[in-house]
């Protein structure tokens, strides 16, 4: 069994916190004969956040932020070299969203970041956390935010 990643799939929420997640997950694919890289951000549902108690259409909104999404995507892999059909935003749960891509492309890795919580926030769990259970492959938590 080779120890070489070839297809590393890099979850991003889109914060400035990604480039640090972005850039690990550069190296790492440089290290494994340019390994190749995909990434994703996932928007959760506007029906999930609200409830879905809302009597109006949030079809609108919705689209008006995966539009943002994809276009602080852009801005982020502006010189990284990422092919666009490599470039994913989804909508639906987060770890839900990135297992099911990692199985669909055969990814070998998955790069998350983690803001490293502890105690009571650790119990609430966070994207990372849930990326981690159930993914199908090796995930990699990049440590981010205040202490980085």
């Amino acid at each position: 069994m080779s120890n070489e990643y070839k297809n590393i799939l890099v979850a991003i929420d889109l914060s400035e916190d990604s480039r640090k997640v972005l850039m690990r997950a550069k190296e790492i694919a440089a290290r494994n004969q340019d390994a190749k890289l995909s990434v994703v951000h996932t928007l959760e549902p506007l029906g999930f956040a609200y409830g879905g108690d809302i009597p109006m259409d949030l079809t609108s909104i919705q689209d008006q932020l995966d539009s943002h999404a994809r276009t602080r995507l852009k801005e982020l892999l502006e010189d990284i070299d990422i092919p666009e059909e490599n470039q994913h935003v989804l909508v639906g749960m987060p770890d839900t969203e990135t297992h099911r891509l990692a199985n669909e492309k055969g990814i070998d890795l998955i790069v998350v970041g983690s803001n490293g919580r502890h105690g009571f926030q650790l119990l609430l769990g966070s994207v990372s956390t849930g990326v981690l259970h159930g993914a199908p492959c090796d995930v990699l938590a990049v440590r981010v935010g205040k202490k980085s």
